[in-house]
C-alpha cells in the first residue's frame, strides 16, 4: 500500500477545508484573523497565508481588504475540484452520491450517443480492454482493482465521445465516481451483474448504434442506484 504523507501547506488547506465543508463556519462568516488561525494549527502565518489563496481558487473563500477573509456560500465552490469532492465525501457523502447519479443521468447516456458515431478503432479497443480489466478484477479473490477498473471503462467512454471536455469531466469526477462505485458493489451480485450491461455498451458503440449505446448506459446507471440504496450501511434516501 502507497502512503501519501502531506506537506504542511497542504495538511492546511485539507484542515481548512474540511471545516468549511463541516459547517464550522457558516456562509458569510469572518475565517479567525491570520494570526489567531495560525497560532491555532501551529503553522506560520505565511503557510495560513498560502492556505487562504488556495481556497480562494477554489471558490470556497474571499478575501477583502477591510472585512478580511470571509467564507462564500457552497454554490460559489468548485465542486469538481478533487480536493472539493473529497471534503464532500467525507463530510455529506450522501448528497454526494445524488448528485454524482444526476451527473451520470445527464452525461453519460449522451457521451455514449457521441462514441457510437465517432469512436474509432483505438477508442473501441481501450474499451474492450477496459473491460477486459474489470472482468479479471471480478473474478479475484476480493475484488482488488475492479473499482479502479470500472472507472478507467467510464473514462474511456467519455474520450471516445470525441469532446474534449467531456474527457477532461470524466477526469475531474474521479472521485465521486470511486465513491459511488464503493458503495453500489458492496450489494451482494452487484459487480456481477454489472459485466453484462457493461459489454452492451461496448458492443453498441462497436455496432455504430447510438440509441442501443445510450439505453445501455442508462440501464447500469439506474442499477448503480439501486445497488447503493440496498448498499448496506446506506440509507434509503442516498440517491
Amino acid at each position: 500500500m502507497v502512503v501519501h504523507f502531506l506537506t504542511t501547506h497542504q495538511r492546511v488547506v485539507d484542515g481548512l477545508g474540511r471545516r468549511i465543508v463541516g459547517g464550522a463556519w457558516e456562509p458569510g462568516d469572518p475565517l479567525p484573523v491570520e494570526d489567531a488561525l495560525a497560532a491555532e494549527i501551529g503553522v506560520s502565518r505565511g503557510v495560513v497565508r498560502e492556505a487562504v489563496k488556495a481556497l480562494v481558487a477554489k471558490g470556497m473563500l474571499h478575501v477583502r481588504p477591510r472585512t478580511g477573509t470571509r467564507v462564500l456560500p457552497p454554490e460559489h465552490w468548485n465542486h469538481l475540484d478533487r480536493d472539493v469532492l473529497r471534503w464532500k465525501q467525507a463530510g455529506d457523502a450522501t448528497t454526494l452520491l445524488r448528485d454524482t447519479g444526476e451527473l451520470r443521468r445527464i452525461v453519460e447516456p449522451e457521451a455514449a450517443r457521441l462514441a457510437a458515431d465517432r469512436a474509432g478503432p483505438d477508442d473501441v479497443r481501450v474499451l474492450y480492454d477496459s473491460l477486459a480489466a474489470m472482468e479479471a478484477a471480478a473474478a479475484e479473490p476480493g475484488r482488488s482493482g475492479y473499482v479502479e477498473a470500472d472507472i478507467a471503462f467510464h473514462r474511456a467512454l467519455l474520450d471516445a465521445s470525441g469532446n474534449r471536455l467531456l474527457g477532461s469531466l470524466g477526469r475531474a469526477v474521479d472521485i465521486a465516481l470511486e465513491h459511488s462505485f464503493l458503495v453500489s458493489t458492496q450489494t451482494p451480485g452487484a459487480v456481477e451483474a454489472s459485466l453484462p450491461g457493461h459489454r452492451a455498451i461496448v458492443q453498441a458503440v462497436e455496432a455504430r448504434d447510438p440509441a442501443a449505446a445510450a439505453a445501455a448506459v442508462l440501464a447500469i446507471i439506474e442499477a448503480a442506484e439501486h445497488e447503493i440504496a440496498q448498499s448496506p450501511g446506506m440509507p434509503s434516501d442516498a440517491v
